[in-house]
């Protein structure tokens, strides 16, 4: 989550700050359990989740219960790891009339089965659980569980947890390559709060103690960390899209004072809806349905119920990200969280390091609504003015195996790389093929950066191999360089990785530098259009 019309040189770069490598990360022990598919994990493939979670807003703790049904996918090591975030304490874990014991490896509970897993057997085990759960002091960057009050002072809850984990606050195998096939998700609160999670409301239950307990169900694989608490004074209103698939049922939820400020922002969600299903193809949760929800944080791509915290303003927060003027001409939640529920949602990633395919896509996303909404102009306004917030202090893709998010960067270089390689294929209708395709043939999955990678290859009909390699792993910007001889410019790329191609309009003209040097007429200045992220730079025969 998270033009002004340049002169047509590519934006400055400080090949100083290129050259500062952070120091390198020291990952732990922790750090691979919770990221990667240990032994513990990889012989069992969780099916369905069976969440019940009581809220207690008085003293901001939870109490619940998990049954994970799962089937195994090979013979047990005589353990199951399960995941769940201290400060949370384990109450006990049963397999049918068993009880099971464990020990904790930090945030992992490792269970010792009592009875043999046969393969391809399918199983559940469930785990009891309270405490008060990490709270979430700068969400959603900063995830947990927000406790907090609305402008009236009635308590106001929410969960966001994107990178660190479901288990944050229920015991779930949180580990991206696997997601359930479906999921219930019964939230108990006060009676005085609604809560509103994934999918669609199957029932509510007054409870004798002065609590009630509304009962969600997911009918589509969803990736844990999506699974989401809303409690507060909600209300509702509802609307259709007419899309790819039929009848889309569109669901609000605004606090109560803001009902009428919603009816009015969120009509956005509609054409945010035409333009994605547009380029990406049909919205992927119809038996799910989508919803806006008011959160007290930014917002997050919480599955078929985006979190909404904008404050109903369009832009960032009011902000424009561009610079432009282009960003605050729509509001920035709905269209970029709404973009996940593709980019993210539908697809999702194995691994935290490949996250660029939720983020840039996400971000090249906001670059095709403008687009959509003012013209091919506009989009590419858009992209090229967001440029500026690109640090390159890190390479997008960092260390598997560990949880590891990469570099911010992900964002909006990444959506800078997607928009050369448009314009590099130059057929519109092929790119909107290669991104319905990548949404189609990976339907409902979790897949793997390169996965994608060799997608848009074979089908663009473009190795883009080494632009992925530069602009992905390395905080190099190409850079290039052109001088004159008596009759000819001499141009390259230089500041590369190996072997290095890339086609670039300049002057008028395309070009296909590589690392050697080429001829062209000669010119005084080779100016590159300000759609391609790269320098030049001018250097002495």
């Amino acid at each position: 989550m998270r033009f002004h019309r340049l002169a047509l040189l590519a934006l400055p770069f400080s090949a100083a700050l290129a050259q500062q490598q952070p120091p390198a990360k020291v990952y732990t022990n922790a750090d691979s359990i919770r990221g990667s598919n240990g032994r513990a994990r990889a012989w069992w493939d969780a099916t369905f989740y069976d969440l019940h979670v009581t809220v207690n807003p008085a003293d901001s703790s939870i109490r619940g219960w998990n049954t994970i049904h799962y089937k195994a996918l090979k013979q047990s090591p005589g353990i199951m790891q399960i995941d769940l975030q201290e400060p949370l304490d384990v109450d006990s874990i049963r397999q049918g009339s068993d009880y099971m014991t464990m020990h904790r490896d930090g945030n992992a509970l490792m269970v010792i089965l009592q009875s043999s897993q046969k393969t391809g057997e399918n199983r559940e085990i469930t785990v009891y659980y309270h405490g008060k759960p990490r709270v979430a002091r700068r969400a959603p960057w900063d995830g947990g569980f927000v406790w907090t009050a609305d402008s009236l002072g009635r308590p106001w809850i929410a969960t966001a947890d994107e990178g660190l984990g479901a288990s944050v606050y229920w015991p779930v195998k949180d580990y991206l390559a696997d997601e359930p096939d479906s999921q219930r998700i019964a939230i108990t609160l006060p009676d005085s709060l609604q809560d509103v999670s994934n999918g669609r409301l199957r029932s509510t239950k007054h409870n004798d103690n002065g609590t009630t307990t509304y009962e969600w169900f997911v009918t589509n694989p969803i990736n844990t960390y999506n699974v989401e608490v809303n409690a507060g004074h909600y209300a509702h209103f509802s609307d259709e899209f007419a899309g790819e698939k039929g009848k889309l049922t569109l669901d609000f939820w605004p606090l109560d004072y803001h009902l009428d400020t919603a009816k009015v922002q969120f009509k956005q969600a509609s054409s945010m809806l035409k333009c994605f299903e547009h380029w990406f193809g049909p919205y992927p949760w119809y038996s799910d349905g989508y919803k806006l929800i008011e959160t007290p944080h930014l917002g997050m791509e919480h599955q078929s119920g985006v979190a909404y915290g904008n404050k109903y303003k369009n832009g960032y927060s009011g902000r424009d990200l561009s610079g432009t003027g282009e960003g605050m001409k729509w509001d920035f939640i709905i269209v970029h969280e709404s973009a996940h529920e593709w980019w993210g949602n539908n697809i999702t990633v194995k691994d935290h390091a490949d996250m660029w395919v939720h983020e840039s896509f996400a971000n090249y996303a906001e670059n095709l609504y403008a687009e959509c909404q003012d013209g091919k102009q506009a989009g590419a306004t858009y992209v090229i003015g967001s440029r500026r917030n690109i640090k390159n202090d890190e390479p997008i893709i960092p260390k598997y195996g560990v949880n590891a998010e990469g570099s911010g960067d992900m964002y909006y270089k990444g959506g800078a790389m997607l928009h050369m390689m448009r314009l590099i294929i130059g057929n519109d209708e092929k790119w909107r093929s290669v991104l319905r395709g990548i949404q189609s043939t990976f339907y409902h999955q979790t897949v793997t950066g390169k996965q994608v990678e060799d997608y848009i290859n074979k089908n663009s009909g473009i190795d883009f191999s080494p632009v992925f390699e530069q602009y992905l792993r390395t905080t190099k910007v190409p850079v290039l360089e052109y001088k004159n001889s008596a009759t000819q410019t001499l141009y390259r790329w230089n500041n590369v990785v190996d072997d290095f191609e890339m086609p670039v309009r300049a002057n008028g003209r395309w070009l296909t530098p590589s690392s050697e040097w080429q001829t062209m007429a000669k010119t005084d200045s080779l100016i590159v259009e300000p759609d391609f992220y790269v320098e030049v730079k001018k250097v002495e025969p």
